[in-house]
């Protein structure tokens, strides 16, 4: 039988996407002399206007205002004055102040103004190659964060147009998490796909993030061994103990009960398994595996510890672990408790049985009366069998043959019903035999 984890994958799609750190551009380069060397560097691709002194000490003045003195406004309005005279600036220079109003914007969590910024600096050509894509960059990244994702696509294939290399594992998770949260979720996989496996072919271990995401991407497809593969993944490199717990619930979808115990086992051994539904998982497991002492041990335990609370669900569950491991003594007490915070009669009637099976033949028949009480039990003949059943062992004949006429009336208990009926009849008259022979004597 499948035991599902109730905490595992999923619930909030369990699986919260981690969003990347935006890197903002950088705010100025030192000095002019580093401008110049950037615009050499991309000489082969463009020609790129240089960035003159005058206007580089317009900006470092808005840089030491937001820098040092820390007032955001003055700064704000050292960048207006520049912008007021971008009639007799060229490109590099316009990208660059647009580059200092983002910056300064995102220091001051205003995104939305530092995207019209960012954007600015892109839209001004021509500017410096690795400048352009440091912005893109930080442009896809930042209308991740608006939860803008089709923004982000857009930007990070205007980045993939400039590239002339190989495209970086970041870039790909960036478009993963953005198809991701687009629910394109082939996309996704496809890329975090690559992402993870190109690290990996560099010797590098993938980030927990990534795997995390890769692990949304294919519970949303529906592939639980493709999950259960990353989470094995998970629990290898970062042992946290949320990935055992979902690694054992994703073996349970799988149908590989064994591995799902085996993992559970593992997981307690190291001090894992603490949450209330993760120990009732666990006790259920054990359940199924015929392995029911060591589940109610489990559950008693983490009752006495106050971690698992003592209401209906959890008494009846252990009292039905106790009985099939054939502990009657602990089962009783614990049906009793559960029995009394039921309000049908079906653990009354459960307990009226145990009860005749262990000859406490008075305690069974009130457990039965409480039952025919409440009410609402799946086989009602049931408790008028056992109480005939009690009353017979206690050589109450009559009333024995009354109860267990109440059971004839049910299909499900009939039969039975009849032939015990048969016997006590046969016992009822060998004892009035018996009792005449004596009286005569």
């Amino acid at each position: 039988m499948r035991i599902k984890q109730t905490n595992t994958l999923l619930s909030a799609l369990a699986f919260a996407v981690v969003f990347a750190t935006v890197s903002v551009p950088t705010m100025l380069v030192a000095n002019n002399a580093v401008a110049q060397e950037q615009k050499a560097s991309d000489k082969k691709t463009r020609r790129v206007p240089t960035l003159r002194g005058k206007v580089y000490e317009q900006l470092a003045r808005a840089q030491s205002a937001a820098d040092d003195a820390g007032d955001v406004e003055e700064a704000i309005a050292i960048l207006k004055e520049v912008e007021e005279k971008a009639d007799s600036m060229n490109s590099y220079e316009k990208a660059m102040m647009y580059n200092f109003f983002g910056f300064i914007y995102y220091n001051d969590e205003n995104y939305d103004k530092a995207l019209e910024s960012f954007e600015n600096v892109v839209n001004q050509q021509p500017i410096p190659e690795k400048f352009e894509m440091s912005t893109l960059f930080s442009l896809a990244q930042l209308h991740l964060m608006q939860g803008n994702y089709d923004k982000t696509i857009e930007f990070i294939e205007r980045w993939e147009v400039l590239n002339n290399g190989v495209i970086p594992p970041k870039n790909k998770v960036l478009k993963a998490q953005a198809y991701y949260q687009n629910k394109r979720y082939d996309d996704a996989a496809d890329w975090i796909t690559q992402a993870i496996e190109e690290h990996e072919a560099e010797g590098m271990l993938p980030d927990e993030a990534w795997l995390i995401l890769q692990r949304a991407v294919f519970y949303e497809l529906k592939q639980p061994a493709k999950v259960k593969d990353v989470l094995i993944k998970l629990v290898k490199l970062y042992s946290e103990p949320k990935y055992w717990i979902q690694l054992a619930g994703m073996y349970g979808e799988l149908g590989e009960e064994r591995k799902q115990l085996a993992i559970m086992e593992t997981a307690y051994q190291q001090g894992f398994v603490e949450s209330p539904a993760d120990i009732f998982n666990m006790a259920q497991l054990y359940y199924y595996h015929r392995a029911p002492y060591k589940g109610a041990l489990l559950m008693e335990q983490a009752m006495k510890e106050g971690v698992l609370e003592e209401n209906l669900r959890n008494l009846k569950f252990l009292g039905q672990s106790w009985t099939l491991a054939k502990e009657q003594d602990k089962a009783i007490p614990v049906m009793m408790q559960a029995a009394e915070l039921s309000e049908d009669g079906e653990l009354d009637a459960q307990l009226a049985q145990i009860l005749l099976n262990e000859q406490r033949w008075d305690d069974a028949i009130a457990a039965a009366d409480r039952a025919v009480e409440k009410g609402e039990m799946r086989n009602p003949g049931l408790v008028y069998l056992i109480k005939g059943m009690a009353l017979y062992n206690q050589k109450q004949y009559a009333l024995a043959l009354n109860q267990l006429a109440e059971a004839e009336k049910h299909q499900k208990s009939r039969a039975m019903a009849q032939q015990w009926k048969q016997f006590v009849q046969s016992e009822k008259r060998q004892a009035e035999i018996i009792e005449t022979e004596l009286g005569n004597s």
